[in-house]
Parts: C-alpha cells; sequence; structure tokens
C-alpha cells in the first residue's frame, strides 16, 4: 500500500500534467489540500516539497505554491532532441519485437530517436507511461492501447496532448470515446476468413476462443459471428471460450475442461491469435486429441512462434513491421505539417494454410 504523501504527489502531479494546474497558476493552500485529501499537514507538506524537488511546484513566501513551469521548459528543451514515444502493450514477446522494429526502422531514418514503454495492459501502468511521456517532452506518440474494449481511465492524458498539439497515432487497436488517427488490421475480416476457411472444409460445429477486453477480440467474435451467419449456421455461445488479461493464467486449465466437455461437439476452433492456438495444440497433445483428424484449428497474426513451432499453424497476415513503420511515417509526416494524413488505415489479412485443418468428407 502506497504511502499517503505518494499518492497525494501522484495526484497532484497528474493534475499538472494533464493541464487541470496550469503553469504559474497557485495550486490551493496546505489546510485546503488536507480538507480534500484528508490527510496531515505533514503529509501535504512532504507531497509538496516531493514535487518541489521534482520541478513541478514552487513556492512564494507569504504568497503561497504555484506550478511551475521549469518541467515545462525542460519539456521544450526535450523536445528539440526530435524524440517519439512508443507504448505497446508488451515489449518482448508475440508480434510486438516486430512492430517495435518497424517503428525504430523508420525513425533512425529520419534523425529521431525513440523513447519506448510497455503497459503489461495495465491501466495503471500506461497511466505512468503517458506522465513520462508527458514529462519527457516527447514530440509525437505511437500507442497500442491498453484494455481497449473496455473503459479507460486514462483519457485526460490523450486530451492533454491534443491540447499541447502533440500528435500522436494508436496501432492494433484504438479508444472509441477518442477521435485519434490508427492502423489496424482489419480484424473482423481476419476472423471471418479464419471461420469461412473452416466451413470450406466442411466443418458446421466451429468453436472460439475469445480475448473479451481488447478491441481485436471484440471484432474478431463480429467476424466469427458473421461468417457462420452468412453460412447459415447457428452461433453457440457454449461453444465459445473467452479470457482477459487477468484470466489468461488460466487459460490452460480452462481449455483442459472446454475441450474435454465439447470433444464431441466440435470439429475445429477459431482461436484468438496463434499463441492461443499454440496453447490448444499443446493441451490436445495432453488430452489425446488429434490435430487435425479430431479437431482442426486456425490462429490469426502470423507471428514468429507460429513460424518456430513443431507443427504449421493455419493462420492469417498481420502487417506487424510494416504497421509500425507506417505508423512512425505518420507521425514524423504531422510533425512536417502534411496535410491530408489518413485518420484509419486498415489491413487486410490473408490466408497462411497450414497442417492443423482438416478437410470434412
Amino acid at each position: 500500500m502506497k504511502p499517503k504523501y505518494q499518492e497525494l504527489f501522484e495526484d497532484i502531479k497528474s493534475k499538472i500534467l494533464t493541464g487541470d494546474y496550469e503553469a504559474g497558476e497557485r495550486i490551493p493552500t496546505e489546510s485546503a489540500l488536507q480538507d480534500i485529501y484528508k490527510v496531515s499537514r505533514h503529509t501535504v507538506r512532504k507531497a509538496i516539497l516531493e514535487l518541489a524537488n521534482e520541478g513541478y511546484l514552487r513556492s512564494e513566501k507569504g504568497s503561497g505554491t504555484y506550478v511551475s513551469d521549469q518541467y515545462q521548459a525542460k519539456s521544450r528543451e526535450n523536445a528539440n532532441n526530435k524524440i517519439i514515444g512508443v507504448i505497446t502493450t508488451y515489449i518482448s514477446d508475440y508480434i510486438f519485437p516486430s512492430i517495435i522494429r518497424g517503428v525504430e526502422g523508420k525513425l533512425n531514418e529520419e534523425n529521431y530517436s525513440l523513447l519506448l514503454a510497455s503497459t503489461n495492459n495495465d491501466a495503471a501502468q500506461e497511466k505512468k507511461a503517458l506522465e513520462m511521456m508527458l514529462s519527457f517532452g516527447v514530440n509525437g506518440l505511437i500507442v497500442e492501447p491498453t484494455k481497449s474494449n473496455l473503459y479507460n481511465p486514462n483519457l485526460s492524458y490523450y486530451l492533454s496532448f491534443k491540447a499541447q498539439g502533440i500528435p500522436f497515432v494508436m496501432i492494433n487497436a484504438h479508444y472509441e470515446e477518442l477521435e485519434v488517427p490508427f492502423f489496424c488490421l482489419d480484424d473482423v475480416q481476419s476472423s471471418y476468413l479464419a471461420t469461412k476457411e473452416l466451413i470450406s472444409k466442411g466443418h458446421t460445429q466451429i468453436g472460439l476462443i475469445s480475448k473479451t477486453d481488447d478491441l481485436q477480440g471484440k471484432y474478431r467474435m463480429k467476424g466469427y459471428i458473421k461468417a457462420l451467419g452468412e453460412y447459415r449456421l447457428q452461433f453457440q455461445p457454449e461453444h465459445v471460450l473467452s479470457f482477459n488479461t487477468e484470466t489468461k493464467g488460466d487459460l490452460h486449465a480452462n481449455l483442459e475442461t472446454f475441450l474435454a466437455e465439447n470433444k464431441e461437439a466440435l470439429t475445429a476452433l477459431v482461436c484468438y491469435n496463434d499463441e492461443v492456438g499454440l496453447e490448444v495444440v499443446t493441451v490436445c497433445r495432453k488430452l489425446g486429441i488429434s490435430i487435425p483428424d479430431e479437431l482442426s484449428i486456425i490462429g490469426q497474426d502470423n507471428s514468429y512462434i507460429a513460424k518456430t513451432a513443431n507443427i504449421k499453424l493455419s493462420t492469417l497476415t498481420h502487417p506487424q513491421e510494416q504497421m509500425g513503420r507506417e505508423a512512425a511515417d505518420w507521425i514524423i509526416k504531422k510533425l512536417k505539417n502534411h496535410k491530408d494524413l489518413p485518420n484509419e488505415t486498415y489491413y487486410q489479412p490473408v490466408l497462411i494454410p497450414g497442417e492443423t485443418i482438416k478437410k470434412l468428407e
């Protein structure tokens, strides 16, 4: 549990960074802060001292405590260094190294530096990353949203970037509450094509493994339902296994139960992504379910883990490096005042056949 002064420190700092307290503005008195936060005078003074030490506040004897413009001067100084911030949910696994490689390649060509942060798909960590980017004075920002299918408590930070004229763009998903440019795979089409491929091979009892807290999961479920409807196959909720960021650790055990219960009912599965698809492979081997003879599966994203697995997973493409490069290019062009830049860019997936789908006779 955080000390009370730390909570007060972080809240006032957040208000400064998001513009609730502007440079040169006097913040509430110590007594008022005591009443607002229900803390002691000692706690208030300790938080104010920390904020002053970091350059966010300055005190004038007999007048009060004011928001310093020292941190803004530092931000402007850093902005001259041509730095683009990149925030992703993860850094070192799945498709993210390829995305970051694309961003970095373009930035290097234009003599920009990259400031990288990850959120682990956690809103509190996203807040810290956004505060770091604002404090550092990045020229622009590329963001993969955190839990993009849920309400995000950090929207005020993005509005602060807008207010300060700092361009930002989103990749893989976007916050639907914000008007923000984005670069995304057409996730509806990806799952639609995945489901359609299984149907074309004679499968009619097709399940889905879906992630619920990211927008990709919402849209990939939509594509699955769209394909079923187009071919007049019934959507059956009991054939869907869902998970989220917090329950991902239980996915292996939940897949065991789901596959054991539906062994006779399902002949195929559309998986949220390749990582889930390969987890299904592992569980099927444990349960003695033969792939693809007894169960056909298809992943999505054409990730490096699918390319290096000991089974050739049927999957669909994801632009990865291209997406990162084009997002960086958009930011740089925006900083150069280019006009008519796209607000929405959707990449079309392409099927990559593998050995995990069997054609039914």
